[in-house]
């Protein structure tokens, strides 16, 4: 019995003694101009994790593409991915504690057979991830259905997360190989939402949608009514990446640096209709990423955190005080009541907090019959707006290799890369080296090395 006590104290304990070590180092290693009151690295989030080198092939031909010139030139193999993603998970578990975001990326996912797809899914979840898969939405039900469905028949994932991503950059799509406008696109987007709920009514599979767009001065004057239209499907993400010069310099059209994350935003909230604060919560260097919580409600955004109300900045550093290193998402329901009610037993003042929190954001939504309404008719639904803005490779290489000899740059502009890439929030393991690796290092840097060897070890034509 006594076993047995220690063992749910362990399993019910607010925050996994490594997550707590983890989260501390991370704090430490952001630079200083970073560690603000809003910041969530460090104190509620090591951040986002995602795999490399384990499937470079795509379908669609996109301009721009981040993926080097050799990508396209290496074959799926279900073997060597699911081999490398369960290698690099194990490193992030051993670095990065037992918990974290991950996005199964590298080509197109649904490039691989279902069965392996599936097996890397549960690979990463074995080591505490949280998996997405990352695609471009061209595939059918069929294949949804034989990725979440065993040889019996049976769910073997009863949840998945997909990031879907959609623009008009993008050439090869069935139906729209060269789409001209953003809204030649919204009949597809509706298709991979629909899809997913008609395998919920099927199957009662549970989903997390989110919608990518990457934007340039070529689309970006679309942006604002592609947000308009998209808020209604099903989404619980929108996500924009402002394009940079990365990867096949052969699929670079245009001068990508006269697109800012400004000009973005301000694109995404004439979407909205109203502003969208995202000043609460910071994720890493607010130079790449801005992202706004918040719900729909009968088609109206509401923000979870309004950074105005001095109430609400209160209520949100309570909660990375008190709530930093609890891991929200993919615990169970159960032991999470507890986790929560073992931190109130501690902190009892914060649930008045948190109630006085949520009376605020029912009234901004309209009020309690609004909510109530919009949930009886199923329009009530989180959504999450986010941009992320990656660095070019002329800037990243150069500050890149500095940050590796320990040399801090002189030159502005290196040194702002420098301190962007210290405060990234996406990240790729390299067990080989021992490194944890920025993404935009991963891409600048590393992809063009990596794909040349996958074309060795896995070329298109095997000859026995």
């Amino acid at each position: 019995m006594r076993s047995a006590v220690r063992r749910w104290e362990r399993l019910t304990r607010p925050v996994h003694p490594e997550t707590a070590a983890v989260l501390a180092e991370r704090w430490a290693a952001l630079p200083e101009a970073v560690r603000t009151p809003a910041q969530s690295l460090g104190r509620h989030a090591v951040g986002c994790e995602g795999t490399h080198g384990v499937f470079p092939k795509c379908n669609l031909t996109c301009t721009p593409c981040y993926h080097s010139a050799d990508a396209n030139k290496v074959r799926v193999d279900g073997t060597h991915t699911v081999r490398e993603v369960d290698t690099q998970m194990a490193y992030f578990r051993e670095r990065r504690g037992p918990y974290a975001h991950a996005q199964l990326i590298g080509g197109e996912v649904s490039l691989l057979p279902p069965e392996d797809h599936a097996a890397a899914l549960l690979r990463m979840r074995a080591h505490g991830r949280e998996p997405m898969s990352m695609t471009h939405g061209d595939f059918d039900a069929d294949y949804l259905q034989r990725l979440v469905l065993d040889d019996a028949g049976a769910l073997r994932l009863g949840r998945v997360s997909f990031a879907a991503h959609f623009d008009s950059l993008m050439r090869g799509r069935r139906g729209a190989v060269r789409p001209r406008t953003e809204a030649e696109l919204h009949p597809f987007r509706e298709r991979f939402v629909q899809m997913f709920l008609d395998t919920r009514r099927e199957l009662g599979l549970r989903y997390y949608l989110a919608h990518n767009m990457t934007v340039t001065p070529a689309n970006v004057g679309q942006l604002a009514e592609t947000v308009r239209a998209v808020l209604p499907m099903g989404f619980s993400m929108m996500s924009f990446q402002p394009a940079a010069h990365v990867g096949d310099e052969r699929r670079w059209r245009e001068s990508y640096q006269e697109m800012s994350i400004d000009a973005v935003w301000a694109a995404l909230e004439e979407g909205v209709g109203h502003r969208v604060p995202y000043e609460g919560v910071e994720f890493g260097d607010p130079r790449c990423n801005r992202t706004a919580f918040g719900f729909l409600a009968d088609g109206s955004w509401v923000s979870l955190l309004h950074p105005d109300d001095a109430r609400d900045m209160a209520a949100r550093d309570r909660f990375f005080d008190h709530f930093g290193g609890v891991a929200f998402t993919g615990t169970a329901p159960h032991l999470l009541a507890v986790k929560v009610a073992r931190v109130l037993r501690h902190h009892p003042g914060d649930l008045v907090v948190a109630l006085r929190w949520a009376a605020r954001t029912v009234r901004r939504t309209g009020g309690a019959r609004r909510l109530a309404g919009a949930a009886r008719r199923g329009t009530l639904r989180p959504m999450t707006f986010e941009v992320h803005s990656f660095m070019d490779a002329a800037q990243v290489a150069p500050a890149w290799d500095l940050l590796q000899r320990g040399i801090v740059a002189e030159d502005p502009e290196l040194l702002a890369t420098q301190e962007r890439l210290t405060a990234c929030t996406y990240t790729m393991a390299h067990p080989e080296t021992g490194q944890l690796v920025p993404a935009c290092a991963q891409h600048s840097v590393l992809d063009v090395a990596e794909n040349v060897e996958l074309r060795r070890l896995l070329p298109l034509t095997v000859v026995n």
